[in-house]
């Protein structure tokens, strides 16, 4: 099985432009050249790094045009929106989001709706409220702590970056196994079956819609494995919150 970090030059006898549309979305190739797409996009892609954000606070419409503008690259269609009033507002009525100062809202606010964004992806709003209630509290807006908010960001979004050539590589390394997949099937036409001779062999275009549909199961299998166990740490984490200080303590 191949485990290179890019798909097996096999599956690609041709290259796209970076970027560019899956318009050969029936070519059975088309797979293995949006893999390779969607690497070189996401190596080329920036977070939203602090020093981009306005030292300014913003009223609600900047905020949302400030998002899009900032996450445009992750949408999944042109018409997608990255933050709207609305979804603002309901950050706010479930103590997601702090209120803003006088309708405006700070690099702070900006920061934590950031994380709300990728977060809100894999989690419900309970587990994203129970994630960065502890984080709010002790440095939104806290100029007196020694680690400010904007520091916990730029910290976990630099790890994140040094990760993401391993998650890449894990993802060529589902796609290169998906194609070994069924690979080994073969039909005898003597075997019985309820309805008749089988088939020798599967169609080629049968054996890509199920490589396919193998790739995309490794990958939620990967997905859902870590979601669990992210939930699981989630309520571990809430269930030392509620435990009194004072019951912290070691006994003499």
């Amino acid at each position: 099985m191949n485990t290179d970090d890019t798909p097996s030059e096999a599956a690609i006898r041709e290259t796209d432009t970076p970027g560019s549309a899956p318009s050969d979305i029936a070519d059975p190739e088309s797979i293995a050249k949006l893999v390779k797409r969607f690497k070189e996009g996401k190596k080329q892609m920036e977070y939203i790094r602090p020093e981009m954000m306005p030292d300014i606070d913003l009223y609600m419409d900047q905020a949302t045009t400030f998002m899009d503008s900032h996450l445009q690259s992750t949408k999944r269609y042109p018409e997608d929106k990255i933050l709207t009033k609305t979804m603002i507002n309901n950050y706010a009525k479930n103590n997601l989001l702090p209120p803003p100062f006088k309708k405006k809202y700070s690099k702070d606010h900006l920061l934590l709706l950031t994380f709300i964004y990728y977060l809100k992806n894999m989690l419900s709003m309970n587990d994203i409220q129970s994630l960065l209630e502890p984080i709010k509290a002790e440095f939104f807006q806290n100029r007196q702590s020694p680690l400010h908010l904007e520091d916990i960001y730029r910290e976990i979004f630099t790890q994140a970056s040094d990760i993401q050539d391993d998650i890449l590589a894990d993802i060529s390394a589902k796609f290169n196994q998906s194609r070994d997949s069924f690979s080994r099937f073969s039909f005898n036409s003597d075997t019985a079956s309820p309805s008749g001779p089988r088939e020798t062999s599967l169609t080629e275009e049968t054996r890509d819609m199920l490589q396919d549909f193998t790739f995309v199961c490794l990958l939620c299998y990967d997905i859902f494995l870590k979601k669990q166990l992210v939930e699981q740490i989630i309520d571990t984490m809430g269930q030392k919150e509620k435990i009194p200080k004072d019951s912290k303590k070691h006994k003499s």
